[in-house]
């Protein structure tokens, strides 16, 4: 198979998007993508922002469908393909927007790109000593390897079958979770449990239930951090959980961390072993967000580790703190960075159920979430036999010559 090689100038179009700025920005508010809203393969559209467009910028700073997004500074290369996920989607000036001309598949560039990122490809690109760049005048350097049109859609056809199946999955685990959250908040917030109808309810409390404090009801772990100064205390078998393993998972399950401590790590520091499947929140700078993990493990200083006192009140403690974020949030305190401390948070009010209830919800919903695990160990499947084809196939390794294309399937 013969493949060319060329300069990204001269096989695609890019232009950076547009410069926040209030005072001199004129014309209609329209959402765009910041840096944070771009994630390797996939948009964060939650909590977009808006900035004002004049019609003559409309054309220069918009997406369309087969656009590939990608960071400037941040985390520089790191990049999307943008699929039409929204209307009227505009990018700041952070980002790159790459527009393939006739000789690429949009998807199979997409690919290419983000192979030549996993193998640190763009790095030396980059500008910036201390705070890394990758420049428009650089980016355009950057070597793109390519076969014909027919057999790039190939390519791109079995690497987008990985990504479908996965985006798939994650549909799924959002769908399995909001079943958990809804049954929560008609049982426990709206107050239509099993048999209510013969239930009491006197000044929103009913009959059985007790007003009771966090403190009375769980137990509130804190963490540590071993010495970094001691090499024996790191590289070992025990899960040590820091708040970014927690804020950049995509749900309440968490499979692996990052960082591993030693035994020696557990006994000279604060961090404490906590069981499986305990609450783990994190309470210092990003407050409220949650996992849950299979295995005993312990934490930074940035949690609070939630052991209910009664086995059956797991899953209706978690989503009564889901549904708490806010409320945490606002209680927090702290000059350089927002805590929720340990205090604080053990003397939370809450509406305590019947153990009869607390029982059911946790029959209910416990095999939601492992349902939600089950899907999220499949996706690591995934995505570890795509990261092994991706560089095989970019490479020309690996023959697609055999494979139908998506019209002949289609057909």
């Amino acid at each position: 198979m013969n493949w060319s090689t060329r300069p990204l100038s001269e096989i695609a179009d890019f232009t950076l998007g547009k410069m926040l700025d209030k005072a001199k920005n004129r014309g209609e508010p329209l959402p765009y993508l910041a840096n944070v809203n771009v994630r390797w393969g996939e948009f964060d559209l939650d909590n977009l922002r808006e900035m004002r467009f004049e019609s003559h910028e409309l054309e220069r700073y918009s997406l369309k469908s087969g656009d590939i997004v990608m960071c400037e500074g941040g985390e520089p290369g790191r990049c999307a393909l943008w699929k039409g996920q929204r209307k009227r989607m505009m990018i700041q000036k952070a980002l790159h927007r790459i527009r393939p001309r006739t000789c690429l598949d949009s998807t199979f560039l997409y690919y290419a790109l983000r192979n030549i990122g996993r193998l640190n490809g763009f790095a030396r690109f980059f500008t910036g000593a201390a705070i890394k760049h990758l420049p428009r005048e650089q980016l355009a350097k950057v070597p793109i390897s390519f076969p014909d049109l027919p057999r790039q859609r190939a390519i791109a056809n079995v690497l987008a079958t990985y990504d479908d199946l996965i985006a798939t999955n994650q549909r799924r685990i959002v769908l399995l979770e909001d079943a958990a959250h809804r049954v929560y908040r008609e049982w426990f917030v709206h107050l239509r449990f099993p048999g209510h109808e013969s239930v009491p309810v006197k000044g929103g409390v009913p009959d059985g239930w007790q007003l009771l404090t966090l403190d009375d009801v769980c137990k509130a772990v804190g963490g540590g951090t071993p010495s970094t100064k001691r090499p024996a205390y790191w590289d070992g078998d025990v899960p040590w959980i820091t708040p970014t393993d927690v804020t950049r998972n995509d749900c309440l399950v968490l499979l692996d961390t990052e960082k591993k401590i030693t035994e020696a790590g557990l006994a000279n520091s604060s961090a404490k072993l906590v069981p499986a499947n305990t609450i783990l929140m994190t309470s210092r700078a990003s407050i409220g967000f949650f996992a849950l993990m299979e295995q005993p493990v312990c934490t930074n200083q940035g949690f609070i580790s939630v052991l209910p006192k009664q086995p059956n009140a797991r899953m209706f403690l978690l989503f009564n703190l889901l549904g708490r974020v806010e409320e945490m949030v606002g209680l927090a305190t702290g000059a350089t960075f927002k805590e929720l401390t340990k205090r604080t948070f053990r003397a939370l009010p809450i509406l305590y159920p019947i153990d009869g209830l607390l029982t059911a919800f946790e029959e209910k919903t416990y095999p939601l979430i492992q349902q939600v695990r089950w899907i999220k160990k499949q996706n690591q499947q995934l995505v570890h036999a795509r990261d092994l084809l991706l560089p095989r196939l970019m490479s020309g390794q690996l023959d697609v010559s055999g494979i139908p294309l998506p019209d002949e399937v289609a057909a």
